[in-house]
């Protein structure tokens, strides 16, 4: 079997045991089940011997004990006692099992000695693992839920295109929390801990063929041994069928090296070793989480920028100075206009306009002179992103300015992205903006690393030979 039928039933089970599964409820065994039965189509099966019944479900003492046949276990106990429990999946012949349980390699000593049995067992009987230590798998669209936070305390965001691998279980919770909060759409999410077998690399090799997911993003504090050559061929693979990934690498510093061991049991080489695979493959690399999703939203709306020269169209002239000094930190140009274009402008504009690049319509500006500018230079193809920054303070504004950016970016295919700084008013202006497709950030300085990180992509699509797409 190929990696996609080998991985199919951690995301399209139709039958799931939960062996751990509890009564009590708040535990992890009882949050599983209850997951699963709210959105999950296929059958359930609780296992442990103290129940006959968790949740209304017929609950059985060993998974040896479920008369059906059983496409995915979970195994949610204390680690001594999760070898034992392995031999018994292998026995029933599930091929597909993730173990949410800590106290493996993480901790050292016996852990690791747990962890090789573990292996071990799962090899003997070809068993796929996720996992120890992990929080498992949630996908939006078949209902499989193994995130063992109940909603009250973690909610789920709405089906969406985005998919996140992550080593760490914390931090795909909580931006699955923040997802929930923003609205924004989520495809698949998954949490693999210590990949005593399925890895990261195994997972984008799924997601490659998933059609719900359009973006793939990634927190890794380290590749198994040998494994990253594997990643670039991969990654590389999927960058280039216009599928963009974007990692968060924890783990660069020596410190940061030596938490990740203590936290996954991860050992990571030296971060420019990463940092070299990453841009061979094409994977966009940020600094942030904040970067991680500004990126993502952006891409969404408005694909890849292809090219690296920017026109910076603002009514305040700081923002547009900082707008200009982190494109410049980011890799990107903001050429001056040529005189007989500024000489153009001069005739449209008012005198006291600054028309080089930023063009700073300044303070009194009304939503009419962003559309004078856009219409004049976006046709004459001088640049390959825009960055519109419309602060909506000056009284001559009306929010009128959204309409207009909207319409020159259908009209002339240019991406854009607005910067809406300050209170309650723009906040009710950017949300304006997103609603008809502008991602809009409250600050020029990610406005910026957003246009940087799509040219990145959009150029190295360029570099080998992909043809640009314009989004529609």
């Amino acid at each position: 079997m190929g990696i996609r039928d080998e991985l199919k039933p951690f995301f399209q089970p139709k039958s799931i045991a939960i062996i751990g599964a509890s009564g009590r409820p708040g535990t992890v065994g009882y949050v599983i089940v209850e997951q699963l039965k709210k959105k999950f189509k296929g059958k359930i099966y609780p296992v442990n011997p103290k129940y006959n019944e968790i949740l209304g479900l017929k609950t059985y003492p060993s998974i040896l004990d479920i008369p059906d046949k059983v496409d995915l276990a979970v195994i949610a106990l204390r680690a001594p006692l999760v070898p034992k429990v392995m031999e018994e999946v292998g026995h029933k012949g599930v091929r597909a099992t993730i173990v949410v349980s800590g106290g493996f390699s993480e901790i050292g000593g016996e852990g690791v000695e747990l962890e090789k049995k573990l292996s071990d067992i799962a090899r003997k009987y070809g068993i796929r693992v996720i996992g120890p230590n992990c929080i498992g798998v949630l996908d939006n669209t078949t209902g499989v839920d193994t995130f063992f936070l109940p909603e009250d305390r973690l909610k789920r965001p709405p089906k969406g295109h985005i998919s996140i691998i992550s080593q760490s279980g914390a931090m795909l919770s909580m931006w699955i929390d923040w997802m929930a909060l923003k609205g924004m759409g989520l495809s698949k999410a998954i949490s693999y801990g210590n990949k005593v077998d399925v890895d990261d690399i195994d997972l984008l090799e799924y997601l490659r063929e998933d059609e719900e997911t359009k973006i793939i993003l990634m927190y890794i504090e380290a590749f198994k041994p040998n494994r990253g050559s594997k990643f670039v061929e991969v990654a590389k693979k999927i960058t280039l069928e216009g599928k963009p990934i974007v990692v968060l690498k924890g783990g660069r510093t020596s410190k940061g090296v030596r938490a990740a061991a203590s936290h996954t049991g991860a050992m990571a080489a030296g971060y420019e070793v990463y940092k070299a695979a990453f841009k061979q493959a094409g994977v966009i690399e940020v600094d942030t989480m904040d970067e991680m999703f500004d990126v993502a939203k952006a891409y969404l709306m408005i694909g890849p920028v292809y090219g690296k020269r920017i026109l910076i169209l603002t009514n305040a002239g700081g923002e547009g100075v900082i707008a200009t000094d982190f494109a410049e930190r980011y890799g990107l140009e903001v050429p001056e206009l040529p005189t007989e274009v500024q000489q153009e402008l001069r005739k449209k504009l008012p005198p006291h306009v600054i028309v080089r690049n930023p063009v700073d319509l300044t303070g009194d500006t009304d939503d009419e002179r962003y559309r004078i500018v856009l219409e004049e230079l976006l046709p004459r193809k001088l640049f390959d992103a825009v960055i519109v920054i419309t602060p909506p303070h000056p009284p001559s504004i009306k929010g009128i300015v959204v309409d207009y950016v909207v319409n020159a970016w259908k009209k002339y295919k240019v991406p854009m992205v607005a910067v809406v700084t300050g209170g309650a008013i723009a906040e009710e202006h950017a949300r304006k903006f997103e609603e008809k497709g502008i991602p809009a950030y409250q600050t020029p300085e990610r406005a910026a690393r957003v246009i940087a990180a799509l040219a990145e992509y959009g150029v190295f699509l360029r570099k080998h030979g992909v043809q640009p797409k314009v989004k529609e």
